[in-house]
């Protein structure tokens, strides 16, 4: 076993350490600050957070804690021994970075902030130079952008209709949405980093994912009967799945060539 391999292990890690600390603090405070414990509130001293204690009142860390970083410590690996075709592996560790706190903060509170679409748009920008060239990487993104707006419109049509039903069963009417303004942008960055015309099965790709976890989400609301034959009242967050999508299509590509042969 190659000893080397320790060494982005060890970074992988750390790029987890910093999706957990992104995604605790980002959606509360929109800053850099101080990570408080999600129970009591209670600010965690750097030591304890670093070592993923408790806080000082006994409530203990979530699985997430953990999880982030033994997933990105093993795509790091993996892509040290296989480096993305398009990019160096340094790039990727921060591109897997930029997903793993789009793919956490949305996946938990069905958010993607500003801040995150202004620093993805920079990254997408120059991976999608890197790889692509520029008239792929500046096709690609607005490709991206105009598919998604166009479901975006067909998902404020939804609301409404949603909205419309609630009222009639009395129920007041909340501002969910199918899909945000954050997935639209999100589409133009990843159409920016995949180029054109991959954007068009990234996103397909993300749509089918995202279909097969809403498929298991009814059958669980079944099987613990929280159903209400209503499922028009259950919205979940596509972001994730079309990182997911970018994921696998730029770390695993292999997996996709296995899937959908030339």
């Amino acid at each position: 076993m190659d000893i080397y391999i320790f060494f982005p292990i060890v970074m992988g890690w750390f790029a987890g350490w910093i999706v957990n600390y992104l995604a605790d603090v980002l959606p509360i405070t929109r800053n850099f600050s101080q990570p408080a414990c999600p129970q009591c509130n209670t600010e965690f001293t750097w030591k304890d957070y670093l070592l993923f204690k408790s806080c000082e009142h006994g409530h203990a860390r979530t699985v997430r804690t953990w999880t982030t970083p033994i997933l990105l410590a093993a795509i790091s690996a993996y892509s040290w021994l296989n480096p993305p075709t398009k990019f160096e592996y340094w790039l990727g560790l921060v591109v897997l970075l930029y997903f793993g706190t789009i793919f956490v903060i949305d996946m938990e509170r069905r958010l993607i902030l500003h801040p995150t679409s202004i620093v993805g748009s920079v990254l997408g920008l120059v991976v999608g130079l890197v790889s692509n060239g520029l008239v792929p990487t500046l096709l690609g993104g607005l490709a991206g952008f105009l598919i998604m707006l166009f479901f975006y419109y067909f998902g404020v049509l939804f609301s409404r209709i949603r909205a419309k039903r609630m009222r009639a069963q009395g129920l007041e009417v909340d501002d969910e949405e199918a899909l945000g303004a954050g997935d639209v942008i999100l589409a133009a960055i990843l159409g920016l980093m995949l180029g054109w015309p991959l954007i068009w099965f990234g996103l397909l790709l993300g749509i089918l994912l995202g279909g097969a976890y809403g498929v298991l989400l009814v059958l669980f609301m079944l099987v613990v009967k929280r159903y209400k034959e209503n499922v028009l009242m259950v919205f979940m967050p596509y972001g994730p799945f079309f990182v997911l999508s970018a994921v696998f299509i730029l770390f695993l590509p292999d997996m996709i060539r296995a899937i959908v042969p030339k």
